[in-house]
Parts: structure tokens; sequence; C-alpha cells
């Protein structure tokens, strides 16, 4: 017999599940449009995680981040820089506005039934939007950090009383392109805001040629020499010379420059004139023997000989007329060095017009120190790119090729003294000397000028020196010998 109180029970018991279930469901989905009002696990905003929370929030996590200032490393020194000084911006509407849409974007009841299920959404990142000034970067970098905290390079310094110098100090210079890179990546890092910016080492600087003038100075003040003493010096790189004249040990004025005898080294200019006019030719083996025993062994009948190519009475004036057109105008060969030659014209120069200063300069022949050394640099200057005065005054009856050859020639001029002695040994050293001694044997000129060919630089050094009773070979000798050195020092500084 069936109880009829079953069909009652099951309603009740129906009607209770129903409920059960609807009071599930109305709570889960409280609990689901709780959970949608916020950030689902998992979502970044520009690398900062939101998952959890609601938009205002997010909003001031991400703004936090970005806001913090990036550490900079630079050396020793340790700098915090402010995003906001360099101009960087974030976006964070935009970006808000984006996790907004990817919270709300989808189906409600798609995700409400991933919610029941427990199925979390796949994670979401939002990418950081955000602005740079490089113009305020770069502006902060140069007045701000480079200003004050690169160290420049100091030069070396000649030592006082000596032919050396002091090593210089390399310098530090922020390298700015790279700096700028960095920082942008730290500033756009939720995490690593630290930067260890680069510099770049810079050499030492060469000391002002001034610094090298005053050295120069003070080697012949301490060598005690009180004759006359010109010397010129051309940095064959740059273009820049010193040019001075000491008269007793007091500077005397170079405008214009002193005349002195021009003994042995006129043979340079022999040789300038007896290419120009030479020929197409190859010179032949006679020739060049010729020249060597002029430039080598500095003797003077083979100096004739080439003269008398040119012209059997007037060689030496043709000499002079191709130094004249130059713009050599204090050079002039006025006879030949045989004994008894007869003076074929008298030369008023501006050099040998001064009265404030007096060398007795030969009536044969004169130069001073900046027109040989105008002259080298006309050698060099056409050996090397086959330019120059040399090329522009005589395009026709000269080339590279024979300048070339007139450097070959000059170095082969080996004695071991004056500039050669300071220099290293191998050093390439074109150049000619010269002295000249009275009836007595007493010498009153010293000279020689010279190209030297160095690691730091080549350059053109010539000096000329007079003294009125005599111009003692040691002590003279010593000081070109010095003056050379601290030249060649000057060119090629110690590193520390």
């Amino acid at each position: 017999m069936r109880n009829r109180n079953t069909p009652f029970f099951l309603r009740w018991l129906s009607l209770l599940f129903i409920s059960a279930a609807l009071v599930l469901t109305i709570t889960q989905l409280i609990a689901y449009s709780r959970q949608r009002a916020t950030y689902p696990a998992g979502m970044t905003i520009a690398g900062v995680p939101v998952g959890g929370v609601d938009p205002q929030t997010a909003s001031q996590r991400v703004l936090q981040v970005y806001s913090m200032p990036v550490e900079l490393q630079y050396a020793d020194a340790v700098i915090h820089i402010d995003p906001a000084v360099v101009g960087f911006s974030v976006d964070i509407e935009s970006m808000i506005a984006a996790a907004d849409l990817a919270r709300t974007g989808g189906s409600f009841w798609g995700g409400f039934w991933d919610y029941l299920w427990n199925r979390d959404p796949a994670p979401v990142a939002i990418p950081l939007r955000a602005t740079l000034s490089e113009e305020r970067l770069r502006a902060y970098l140069e007045n701000e950090i480079a200003a004050r905290y690169d160290q420049p390079a100091t030069p070396a310094q000649p030592v006082p009383g000596s032919t050396t110098f002091t090593p210089g100090r390399p310098g530090q210079e922020l390298d700015i392109d790279r700096a700028v890179i960095l920082i942008e990546d730290a500033l756009r890092s939720p995490t690593n805001r630290r930067v260890s910016l680069s510099y770049q080492r810079t050499p030492p600087t060469r000391p002002p040629l001034e610094n090298l003038e005053t050295l120069l100075k003070q080697i012949i003040t301490v060598d005690g020499f009180d004759g006359v003493i010109g010397l010129y010096l051309l940095d064959l790189q740059t273009g820049q010379e010193i040019h001075f004249a000491l008269n007793g040990g007091q500077e005397i004025s170079v405008q214009p420059d002193v005349a002195f005898t021009a003994s042995s080294t006129v043979k340079i200019p022999i040789m300038v004139s007896y290419f120009i006019h030479q020929g197409k030719e190859a010179i032949d083996e006679q020739t060049s023997e010729l020249i060597l025993d002029m430039i080598r062994k500095s003797e003077n009948p083979p100096a004739d000989l080439l003269m008398q190519q040119l012209d059997e009475v007037r060689g030496p004036l043709i000499v002079t007329e191709d130094m004249q057109a130059l713009g050599l105008e204090n050079t002039f060969l006025a006879g030949y060095f045989y004994e008894g030659a007869p003076l074929l014209a008298t030369y008023r120069t501006p050099a040998n017009q001064r009265t404030d200063v007096d060398t007795d300069p030969d009536r044969y022949n004169q130069t001073t120190p900046s027109d040989m050394g105008m002259l080298l640099e006309d050698i060099y200057q056409c050996a090397q790119s086959g330019g120059g005065a040399l090329i522009a005054a005589f395009p026709e009856q000269l080339s590279q090729e024979k300048c070339q050859q007139m450097i070959n020639f000059l170095v082969q001029d080996k004695i071991g003294v004056l500039i050669e002695a300071g220099v290293p040994e191998g050093t390439q050293v074109a150049h000619k000397h010269g002295w000249v001694s009275d009836v007595f044997g007493v010498i009153h000129n010293v000279s020689d000028a010279a190209i030297v060919y160095t690691p730091g630089g080549n350059y053109v050094l010539t000096i000329y020196a007079y003294h009125p009773v005599q111009a003692l070979w040691d002590p003279v000798s010593t000081m070109f010998a010095e003056l050379s050195q601290a030249v060649y020092n000057y060119f090629n500084l110690p590193s520390r």
C-alpha cells in the first residue's frame, strides 16, 4: 500500500533543491559580478600586476612604479633622475581603457560559465604606452651629468730645465648616445631601473705650442748661449709654427727675420735649382754622386760643378732667382764657393738691412731660419702629395718623384750631431748641416735645417746660431741636440 505522503515529500524536497540552486546561483552571480568589477588574475598593465584590483587602484599602482627615479651610476657617482624632468610621461588613460576593454569585452554569461567551472581567463598584458622627450633627456645628460662629472684630459707638461715632458692624464667623456638608449630602456622598465652609464677615455692632449716655445727658450738660457740664435719649427700636420730669435738672451723681433750666413745649408737651394733645370731626364750616376758629395760630405767643389751646369758664370744667381720665385726674399747665393770666386751681385734683403741685430752674414750666401724652413716644407709637400709652392712655381720642371729624390739625398747627411743627436736612433732626418770657420779656425756660425719624420708627427726644424767671438763646438752642438730632443719629445709624448 503506497504512502500518500511520498509525493508531498518529494515536492518539498524538489523545492528545497531548486531554492538552494537558485540561492547558490545568485550568490555566484554576485561573486562573479564583483570579480568582473576588478581586473582578472594574471593581468598586467605596462608590466605591473593589476589582477584583483579596480581601475583606480591599478592606475595608482602603475603611476607609482613609473614615477620612481632611475638610478644612474657614472664612474664613482650615483645620480637619481626624476622621469618627469626628462619629459617621460605615461599615458595611463589609454592603458586603463585598454585594460577595461579586456576586462568587460567578453560575454558575461560565457565568463560566468568559466567562473562556475573555476577556469581562469587567459592572462592579458597591456603594453606600456609612454612618451619621452629625447631632446630634454640629451640636454639633461649634457648639462647636468657630463658638465658635472666628465673629467677633461690634461696635457703633458714640460719639465723646467730639461727636454722632457711629464705624461698627461686621460680624460673621461660620457657616451651620450649610448646613455640615451640605456636610460630610455630603464624608464620603460617596471623593475630594472638602474643604469651604469658608459664613458669614453680621451687621450691626453698635446700641450699648447706656446709651452714648447717657452721650453726651447729656457734651454737656450740654461745653456748660457749669449750670441744670436734663430729657430723655426713647423708642424707639418697642422701648419702651426714656432719662430723666434734671441740676441744675448733677449728676444728680438723676427719681422723681418734675422739674416745668417747660410754656410752649407745653402746647398739645399742648390740641389733644388739643379732639379728645376736639369730637365725631365733621370739623374745619371755621376750627377747623383756629385749631389751626394755635396750633401753627405758637405764638399764645396761638387756644389760649384752643379751650379756651373746651370750656367758657367751665373749659376749662383740662377739659384737666387729660383728662391725669389718661391718668395724666399732673404735667401741668396752671390758667388761660387771656390777660393777667390768673384762676387757676382750684391743683395740687399729685408733681413740683412736690419740695424738692431748683426750676425756678420756672408756677402756670398745668406738665408734666414724661416726661409730655409719654408723651402723644406715646399720639398716635403711636393714629395708627399705632388702639391705645394714648388710645384705651383715650377709645374713643368718638377714632379713628386723628383721631390722625393731630394728627400732621399738629404737623408744621406748622417753626422750624428746637432739635430740628429736629439732624436732616437733610426729616426729619419732629411737635413743639411753647416758651420763656418774663419782664417784662424774659429767657428762663428753653426746651422742645421731638417725635416724630421716621427711616429707622433713630422716637422721642419731649422736652427741658426752666431757668436761674434767664438761658437764653442761642444756647448753649441749640445744645445742644438737639446733643442731637437725637446721638439721630438713634444711630438712623441710619453704615456703613463
